[in-house]
């Protein structure tokens, strides 16, 4: 639980109250275990409590376990060690009352409009009459009278999660759930519904007392949350946790609005770095980075994909606010980081606060043509990355320069999930083939010695590589 004298009162940031938690997670873990004695961690040992009165938004990159960890407070995952507690009862044990919507509609589309929103009264077994009073209800509070008898192929894509909307409202849920609720709608449709969202929410229309929203859009966070938690990942764990009280309705350009957004920016881009100073005009909660990496995850980028992101910094005078050059090219952070990631891990680009600087060697390889690009690659692949290191080496190692991609398959699911593990040695087998540091035998599923390195290590043996 928070103590008052962590934290101090500012204009844009609040600390968050000591008040009994609607739901609270002690120590909650999720892990898998392995035929060895190590295990695949996907959420390290977390706190978190969700109570009435406040908008929650959960951000993170892709793999750091948000939904994962949604579906653990709601019940739905038994925690691996840990326990939930709803109203200081053990979950699985105690009476529930939250409802979730999803990214996707997943609307049953047989039944009307009318029977989709009544379903969950159905099962709970609610009369037919009171279910239907109920429903028609909730359908004209989210904007849909009239449509009770469409059916979900005949809607738009925005009312369609209007319907998901008021199926989950329905059941009067004590906290409301939402996974991504708005990225599968256009810009406008989204808009409109976060703005509707916000409005039942503060009108008190709905008997909601909590909203919980996994999100991967900063300002969709800071538009409508009352407090923001950031995980980083591998394994999840909390970054930062904060309060906000920025009044509503919330300007973008503010100074305080865009103040959030870039912090939060810093935070995601720095994933491995411990979690940056919080603003002065912030408090909340840091808990520090207790991760033991040995391998650095490598963001699933390609070459082409840096160089262009290179290109476009160096347009921008060779530097550029990541928030903005993601709005600029209609991207979403999900979309944009794993880029800026590899370039900062290669050294082409530093990335401060949310502003990305090309550096005099992102500058060179921007302005190189292929071969050269090819060189700047290679040194930097081997300088900054291990694991491409290793392979080298072990290439380097064997008389016939070759090495099974199953040894250093077994290396990383140490770390990494099965599907991260065949994650990252997909982006190596990229990245070193580009370089031509290695080749990759796909039908033996073998890490080969370049033809190109080979004639290279015979004029001046193990030069580039030692460099």
């Amino acid at each position: 639980m928070y103590k008052p004298s962590q934290f101090t009162e500012n204009p844009y940031f609040t600390t968050i109250p000591m008040q009994p938690a609607i739901i609270r997670a002690e120590r909650v873990e999720k892990y898998y275990a392995q035929p060895s004695e190590n295990r695949i961690q996907v959420i390290s040992p977390t706190d978190l409590s969700i109570t009435a009165g406040e908008i929650v938004a959960l951000l993170g990159p892709s793999g750091s376990g948000k939904s994962t960890l949604l579906r653990m407070l709601t019940g739905l995952s038994t925690p691996s060690a840990g326990e939930v507690y709803w109203h200081e009862q053990p979950i699985a044990t105690a009476k529930v009352n939250v409802s979730i919507v999803f990214q996707s509609f997943a609307l049953f589309p047989w039944l009307s409009v009318l029977e989709n929103v009544e379903a969950p009264l159905k099962a709970r077994g609610m009369e037919a009459a009171e279910r239907r009073k109920r429903s028609l209800k909730i359908l004209a509070t989210v904007g849909l009278d009239g449509f009770q008898a469409a059916y979900p192929k005949e809607l738009s894509g925005g009312m369609r999660q209007r319907v998901g909307f008021a199926r989950a409202l329905v059941v009067e849920p004590e906290v409301l759930f939402m996974d991504e609720p708005f990225s599968a709608l256009d810009v406008l449709t989204a808009e409109n519904l976060r703005s509707e969202l916000l409005e039942l929410w503060q009108n008190k229309t709905i008997p909601t007392q909590a909203i919980f929203l996994v999100t991967h859009n900063i300002e969709e966070a800071v538009l409508l949350a009352d407090r923001i938690i950031v995980l980083g990942r591998n394994p999840g764990h909390v970054r930062t946790d904060f309060r906000v009280s920025i009044q509503h309705p919330r300007d973008r350009k503010a100074t305080a609005f865009t103040q959030l957004v870039d912090y939060i920016y810093k935070v995601l881009t720095q994933p491995d770095a411990q979690p940056p100073a919080l603003p002065q005009t912030a408090t909340g909660k840091r808990v520090r980075d207790q991760r033991a990496m040995h391998y650095q995850m490598l963001p699933h980028a390609r070459p082409g994909g840096i160089a262009g992101l290179l290109e476009l910094v160096l347009d921008h005078n060779g530097k550029d606010d990541i928030y903005r050059l993601a709005d600029d090219l209609a991207f979403e952070i999900d979309d944009l980081l794993p880029i800026v990631d590899a370039a900062q891990l290669l050294g082409f680009l530093k990335v401060t606060e949310g502003d990305a600087e090309i550096t005099p060697t992102g500058t060179e390889y921007a302005n190189s043509e292929i071969l050269r690009q090819k060189e700047l690659f290679r040194n930097a692949a081997v300088q900054n990355v291990l694991l491409l290191r290793q392979i080298v080496r072990a290439i380097e190692s064997k008389s016939d320069r070759s090495v099974p991609e199953e040894f250093f398959h077994d290396v990383l699911d140490e770390q990494f999930s099965e599907e991260e593990t065949l994650r990252q040695l997909e982006t190596a087998i990229n990245w070193g083939r580009y370089a031509e540091l290695f080749d990759f035998d796909a039908s033996r599923r073998r890490f080969i010695q370049s033809e190109a390195l080979h004639h290279e290590s015979e004029a001046a043996p193990t030069a580039e590589i030692d460099a």
